[in-house]
């Protein structure tokens, strides 16, 4: 008779490494469509990694006061597919993203969809209509 306790063990250890795949959330967890931003700052910092990456900009507002502001996007190498490489974001520059606010107002956080450089071209991000499409399949 052999014993069921190594198979048992297995399909346990599978359901645990697997878990952190049903942790990952929504746009919608986070996001909100219906809070359009448009911000112009200097880009500070640029975390290329997995699993989104992430863009930092410094803001100016009307008083003259800095705030520091962080995008998510989607990870490496769904932008690396449409065309964006780390190296083409030009750090200490001007910039103007335009995404949507998280649905925390308190946090200085957003999705960014497009990044307009000081030169005038614009680089257009993945968007959340983009995103859930590519997690569904």
């Amino acid at each position: 008779m052999k014993h069921k306790l190594p198979g048992i063990f297995l399909a346990f250890l599978l359901m645990a490494l697997a878990a952190p795949l049903f942790a990952h959330h929504a746009f919608e967890a986070e996001f909100d469509l219906h809070k359009p931003l448009k911000l112009t700052g200097t880009l500070t910092k640029v975390e290329w990694v997995n699993p989104h990456v992430y863009f930092y900009m410094e803001v100016k507002d009307a008083s003259g006061k800095v705030a520091s502001w962080q995008f998510e996007n989607s990870p490496p190498g769904m932008l690396r597919r449409g065309g964006l490489e780390r190296n083409m974001l030009p750090m200490g520059q001007t910039v103007t993203i335009e995404g949507y606010a998280a649905k925390d107002g308190t946090k200085n956080l957003g999705w960014a969809n497009v990044m307009h450089l000081a030169d005038g071209s614009t680089i257009t991000l993945i968007s959340p209509a983009q995103q859930a499409k590519a997690v569904q399949q």
